[in-house]
């Protein structure tokens, strides 16, 4: 059975960081696609980032330069280091994965991913 965990988040001052894991289990991730969405109270689900198997990266612009996903396919997980931290950024954050396809349909398209984690609620206070 496929899992993703997601953990890391937590409650921080804006200005701070957090490094967000999400660890995969059930099969090897090296060649999916694997991505960081994040969903706040009363809003959509919203891309925020994906690193490709090549592995490519591509970030939404509200997050460059402040977040850096990166993955370690021999332990089957993906991190989201999040640094300089507003209060927009609150939100559910949750790791997906998908194969097959280009990288690009990867990028900013929530239905292309076949895993999801059950998401880790970060917080940033003022």
């Amino acid at each position: 059975q496929v899992q993703l965990v997601e953990s890391g988040g937590g409650l921080v001052q804006a200005g701070g960081s957090l490094r967000l894991s999400c660890a995969a289990s059930g099969r090897t991730f090296s060649s999916y696609a694997l991505g960081w969405f994040r969903q706040a109270p009363g809003e959509e689900r919203e891309f925020v980032a994906v690193i490709g198997w090549n592995p490519n990266t591509y970030y939404t612009d509200s997050v460059k330069g402040r977040f850096t996903i990166s993955r370690d396919n021999a332990k089957n997980t993906v991190y989201l280091q999040m640094n300089d931290l507003k209060q927009e950024d609150t939100a559910v954050y949750y790791c997906a994965a998908g194969a097959g396809g280009a990288f690009g349909s990867y990028v900013r398209t929530a239905r292309r991913y076949d895993y999801w984690g059950q998401g880790t609620q970060v917080t940033v206070s003022s």
